[in-house]
């Protein structure tokens, strides 16, 4: 079963899918948080607090191995279930390795090819992150990268899940399915247009109509 995870810092908007039952996780950044208002802290131990138990993807903003290993630590200290996002850099997954040495959870963001994304696995990444809407926005097709890299893990069985980000569409979230990533991240929007379906909107129409008719 693919999870779903969603990619958002508004903790009203993660409340209320929350409380669904039909999200997996919650991943987030610093250009989201930043839109919060409050401190990057803060606002991960918000989201952690109303998800419980579930994964929360929180990014470091350093670019040096040390520096995000030291980042890392200290934004895995929040909750049990942070997951540290580190960049797809040499020194990000000298930063992966290390953290995936001590027991915290790694994903690894900016994927835009399956050899970055064999050398992840390879690292201990907990999540791969590749990002279909930003290849599409250059001319290339991201989810020929998903089904690459699903290639590549399932050739080797390695751990590491296929996380599929920047989505855009609903549409891209079936394509997303159909190549087997393990987890779909989508802004809250994309998450509630996929129970949308123009016909849904015409059959329920007539069986309002005709159940008013029936009553008069």
């Amino acid at each position: 079963m693919m999870d779903f995870f969603v990619d958002t810092a508004d903790t009203n908007a993660i409340r209320e899918l929350n409380s669904t039952g039909l999200i997996d996780g919650v991943t987030t950044n610093p250009t989201l948080i930043m839109k919060s208002g409050k401190s990057h802290h803060a606002v991960i131990a918000e989201i952690c607090h109303i998800v419980d138990n579930l994964p929360v993807s929180a990014e470091v903003v350093a670019i040096e191995r040390d520096d995000m290993v030291r980042e890392g630590k200290a934004l895995a200290k929040i909750s049990h279930n942070v997951v540290v996002k580190v960049p797809l850099t040499w020194d990000g997954l000298q930063a992966c390795h290390q953290l995936h040495q001590e027991d915290i959870k790694v994903n690894v963001t900016l994927c835009f090819s399956a050899n970055q994304a064999l050398l992840a696995a390879k690292a201990g990444a907990t999540y791969i992150s590749p990002f279909i809407g930003r290849l599409d926005d250059i001319g290339l097709n991201g989810m020929d990268l998903i089904e690459d890299i699903r290639d590549v893990y399932d050739n080797y069985d390695f751990a590491t899940q296929l996380l599929a980000a920047s989505i855009r569409s609903p549409s891209h979230v079936t394509q997303c399915a159909l190549a087997g990533a393990d987890v779909a991240t989508v802004p809250p929007g994309v998450l509630k247009k996929l129970c949308e379906h123009p016909l849904t909107d015409l059959g329920l129409e007539s069986f309002l109509k005709d159940a008013a008719k029936s009553k008069t």
